[in-house]
């Protein structure tokens, strides 16, 4: 392409919105205005992959601007269980240090020590240390995971501020964001308008306890930050922090390229909220959009040559209660009851008892040291929790930490998949995979992800720049890791090593 000879963009602007489904922008993509609509001159590719089955925010995110999947960025969850970690508390969140003393998985301080390969800001600034790093998300994993280990300014929410590392100075901008945010939140909020391409989605669909979903409208009341953060409002604030650091930063405007990188986050609050075929989706959508064409004309307004790609961490299925509507096969399990009926069947088994030591769905521990003092054989114990699963309703497949290691996990899709989200230290000695449209979750409302099925893992990727992209909607095959060589290539730094994206040259000029 002809990127190879021409000058470098001198602003890379990277936009994950969470929980952005292809579905979702397949569904809303003709009505939509303003930013989704200048992004769609570009390069679209309208249904990307995320090429693995941890379809979770900090797997998600981890990929994006490393060009590796969570086998290889160590990242195969938001939490898991290190058994040999010191403190009572051996869940481990994916943006913590451990270490800390005192700390819990609950209340953590945040880390990127789990990252185990660099970003692309990483790349550009040990190329040229004059390269500025900027990471803002409304959740400190996406920020984390997109920014890497050496960052300029990384700032996420924490359900109160925006925050960063302790022992980093507040710039102005980011004293205004929060007060503008605390202003908001602290007065109430009326019913928003529903435009005329969400009144189809108007309406509301009952999900037990007297609940429903699907009518929402963001009404607020003064002092709710739970609720702002689960509207549109909540990606309001988080761009426009962005668009105040690329002014006050000047990003752009020095002797080299920049980056910054933009977690949009109130997409998967809501979603998990209310579901996704609501009005409430739908005015996220719509208001997003509008969000993402101003902060574009913020960027217009510097003069910059800039550089955009859009993308998503992962995708979303609908709520039960509206799959079911759609017959759809669709249920919620609890996971801590199997777990607990799992153990007791195989203490009935093996005459042991605590053999099934912790989980966080989709892995499950076992006590092998617990296996090996009672003479038990490790795959025999593996063998008989996994049977024991694939009898129950709604698991259509186990793999065993015994297939990981042995290589067995081969040839089909799904086991791709699954292969590619398990790290040999942070994984568990099993992993479970859900019947379509059921997931694991108690709750009442909204819905989850996780599955490696198409509607979590399928998620739109576009690239808008002037002068080195070519546009039009391209249907050849595309992963988020690829964003990384492409955006690598247009700045001439060599691919990571080992990366496992490509350069999508289609869409290069």
């Amino acid at each position: 392409p002809r990127t190879a000879n021409a000058a470098p963009p001198k602003l890379i602007v990277v936009i994950s919105v969470d929980q952005f489904s292809a579905d979702l922008f397949g569904e809303y993509r003709k009505s939509f205005t303003g930013g989704f609509a200048r992004l769609q001159q570009g390069g679209v590719f309208p249904s990307g992959y995320q090429s693995h089955a941890a379809t979770e925010t900090c797997p998600g995110h981890s990929t994006i601007l490393t060009g590796f999947r969570p086998e290889h960025t160590g990242i195969i969850a938001n939490n898991w269980t290190d058994l040999s970690v010191a403190r009572a508390d051996k869940q481990v969140y994916c943006a913590e240090d451990e270490t800390v003393p005192g700390s819990t998985s609950a209340n953590y301080t945040v880390s990127d020590k789990h990252l185990l390969v660099p970003t692309l800001g990483e790349r550009m600034k040990a190329a040229n240390p004059a390269v500025r790093v900027v990471s803002v998300a409304g959740k400190d994993r996406a920020a984390v995971m997109m920014g890497g280990h050496t960052v300029d300014e990384l700032w996420w929410w924490n359900g109160k501020a925006f925050v960063s590392y302790a022992g980093r100075a507040t710039p102005a901008v980011v004293v205004r964001a929060n007060e503008a945010t605390a202003a908001n939140i602290a007065q109430p909020q009326a019913a928003l308008e529903v435009p005329e391409v969400c009144k189809a989605h108007d309406r509301a669909v009952p999900v037990g306890a007297g609940k429903t979903v699907g009518a929402g409208h963001f009404e607020r009341a003064a002092g709710s930050a739970g609720a702002f953060r689960a509207s549109p409002a909540f990606d309001g604030a988080i761009v426009a922090l962005a668009a105040g650091l690329v002014q006050d930063m000047k990003l752009g405007q020095g002797p080299t390229t920049d980056i910054i990188d933009v977690g949009a986050s109130a997409t998967d609050y809501i979603g998990h909220t209310y579901g996704t075929d609501g009005a409430e989706m739908c005015i996220q959508l719509q208001q997003l959009d509008a969000t993402l064409g101003s902060f574009f004309s913020v960027l217009d307004a510097t003069g910059v040559d800039y550089e955009v790609v859009l993308t998503a961490d992962h995708g979303f299925p609908n709520t039960p209660e509206f799959a079911r509507t759609q017959h759809y096969d669709a249920q919620r399990l609890d996971g801590d009851k199997l777990m607990t009926a799992l153990d007791k069947h195989l203490q009935e088994k093996f005459g042991v008892a605590k053999l099934v030591q912790a989980w966080s769905l989709p892995n499950i521990h076992l006590d092998y040291a617990l296996a090996e003092q009672n003479k038990l054989k490790r795959e025999d114990v593996e063998n008989a929790a996994a049977q024991y699963l694939l009898a129950q309703n709604g698991i259509v497949d186990t793999f065993t930490r015994t297939q990981f290691e042995s290589g067995a996990v081969q040839g089909t899709h799904i086991n791709t998949l699954m292969r590619r989200a398990w790290n040999r230290q942070s994984s568990g000695d099993l992993m479970v995979i859900t019947k379509p449209y059921w997931y694991f979750g108690s709750g009442t409302s909204g819905t989850s992800h996780g599955s490696p099925y198409a509607y979590d893992t399928n998620v739109p990727l576009m690239i808008m720049g002037k002068r080195w992209i070519k546009p039009g909607a391209y249907g050849q095959y595309a992963e988020v890791v690829d964003i990384a060589p492409t955006l690598a290539h247009l700045l001439r730094l060599r691919p990571p090593a080992g990366s496992e994206g490509r350069v999508l040259t289609e869409t290069l000029r």
